[in-house]
Formats: C-alpha cells, sequence, structure tokens
C-alpha cells in the first residue's frame, strides 16, 4: 500500500498527492494541465497527462495504474447538460483501466449533493434523493462501485469545499437579494479533507460511506457575509423572511469510526 495514483490533481488532488508524498507514499498524479504536471514533477511526483471520457486517452496508462490504491477525484460538471449519463460512463472508464491495472482499493470523492433537502439531519443511512444532475450521476457511480466486490471501495461524500485559493467570501461577493439567506450551510475545510483520506489509508477504513461535512452549521447568511468581509470583499445581501427547504449532513459516523477530530470544526472560522 505504499503506492498510491491520484486521478484529477486540481484544487484537491494536488495538495493532497503533496501531502501524501511527505507520509511517505510513492505518488503517481495525473492531470490535464501542463503547468500542474511540470509541478508534480517538481515535487518528484510521478505525472501523467490523462484524458477522462467514456474512454481514457493517455500515455503511460499502464504505469498510472500499477498502485495499490487509486483516488478518484472528478466532478462532475455542474454545466454538462448529459452530466447524469456522461460523467457515470467517466468513471466506469477509471475503474475498468484500475482493474486491468494493480488497484485493489478505491477512495471516491463523492458530494453531499446526493442527498435532497428534506429538513432535518441526514446521515449515510439515509437514501440519496438528489436534486441536480451531477447528484443523480454521482448516486449511479456509488450504486455501482458499492456492486463491484472486486474492489475495496470506500465512499467520501464531501460538503460545500473551501480553503486555500477558493476563498468562500468571493462565492456571493456583491450580489442582492440572495434567497434562502436563513438556511443552514454544510461546508468542509480543505485541510480536513485531506487528513481525512489520509486516515482511510492509514486505517485501513474499507468498503464504507462517510460523510465528510464540519461539525457547526451556520445560516447561509452568517457564514457568506462573514467569510466576504474576511477576504475582503463586498458583502452580499439577503432576501429577508424567505423560508425553504434544507438539509443537515452529520460527520457522527466519520468522527467516530476514524477517531477524527476536525482542524476546522466551525464554519466560521474558515
Amino acid at each position: 500500500m505504499n503506492t498510491i495514483s491520484i486521478i484529477g490533481c486540481g484544487w484537491l488532488g494536488y495538495p493532497l498527492a503533496l501531502f501524501l508524498k511527505e507520509k511517505n507514499y510513492q505518488i503517481k498524479g495525473s492531470s490535464r494541465s501542463q503547468e500542474k504536471l511540470d509541478l508534480l514533477q517538481s515535487h518528484q511526483i510521478q505525472a501523467f497527462n490523462i484524458q477522462v471520457d467514456h474512454s481514457l486517452k493517455g500515455d503511460h496508462l499502464d504505469d498510472f495504474f500499477s498502485s495499490e490504491i487509486l483516488i478518484i477525484n472528478i466532478p462532475p460538471g455542474r454545466r454538462n447538460p448529459n452530466v447524469e449519463t456522461a460523467h457515470p460512463l467517466q468513471i466506469k472508464a477509471i475503474v475498468e483501466a484500475a482493474k486491468k491495472g494493480d488497484v485493489k482499493k478505491i477512495i471516491f470523492i463523492s458530494s453531499t449533493g446526493v442527498y435532497g433537502n428534506e429538513n432535518r439531519v441526514l446521515t449515510e443511512d439515509d437514501t440519496p434523493h438528489p436534486i441536480r444532475p451531477s447528484g443523480k450521476a454521482l448516486v449511479q457511480i456509488e450504486a455501482f462501485l458499492q456492486k463491484d466486490d472486486s474492489l475495496d471501495t470506500t465512499i467520501l461524500r464531501m460538503a460545500g469545499l473551501v480553503g486555500g485559493e477558493r476563498k468562500a467570501g468571493r462565492f456571493f461577493a456583491g450580489k442582492k437579494n440572495v434567497p434562502n439567506g436563513a438556511n443552514p450551510i454544510n461546508m468542509v475545510h480543505r485541510k480536513d479533507c485531506i487528513q481525512v483520506i489520509y486516515e482511510i489509508i492509514r486505517q485501513n477504513c474499507w468498503n464504507t460511506i462517510f460523510n465528510v461535512c464540519a461539525d457547526e452549521h451556520p445560516s447561509k447568511k452568517e457564514f457568506y457575509t462573514a467569510q466576504a468581509l474576511k477576504d475582503g470583499f463586498e458583502p452580499p445581501t439577503f432576501m429577508k423572511d424567505q423560508s425553504s427547504d434544507y438539509k443537515i449532513i452529520s460527520n457522527a459516523k466519520l468522527k467516530k469510526h476514524l477517531n477524527y477530530t476536525l482542524f476546522y470544526p466551525d464554519p466560521m472560522k474558515f
């Protein structure tokens, strides 16, 4: 388990690759960006230019999938009108290539977007009822991965991702009459995402699903106003007295099974 391949070395995958290399794993990383490939190589990480579609294109694919663990970090394209059919085909192509290689274990980065807004706390035991096509695509992929008993797969349902160059204050900066200001938010900091992935590997925790989310759930208005002010952006304004459906994502299973304490339990302190 000393060799790990990460397909998708972007905002999360690139710092994850650096972190795991510091933990003395041999890391292989993929990207479509030559700049990112050069960065990976500058840190003595094997870099692979892999294009992911309904089939995979790239040089030395056999070498990339010659790893014990594969981390799949390819988010569904929300703007892709065909995401509900296209994204499952992408992931299936990756898994088929992995099975032809040496991969025995997979970490799949999913999203809490698989859950619907049910006006209550939601856990991993709840049946997903996604609203967006991207969430529906992820539900298909999760089911596909869980049915394949030839691989040990752990699924991480990440909440709203913040940290590093992804400044939450920019998301709604200067916008007027933003809806749903009273709704609780579900967010997680990148540092916790990386640490959780490491703990999955270190503790050999496979064939399960975890929600990865902060402990606290401040309102959308509280969070985005504070983040805008912190990051030096014009704060948004919100509609008054508007109620709408919401969800609160529980991280209790993660904290219990991994004995994990978050670096950033409160999004107000991101």
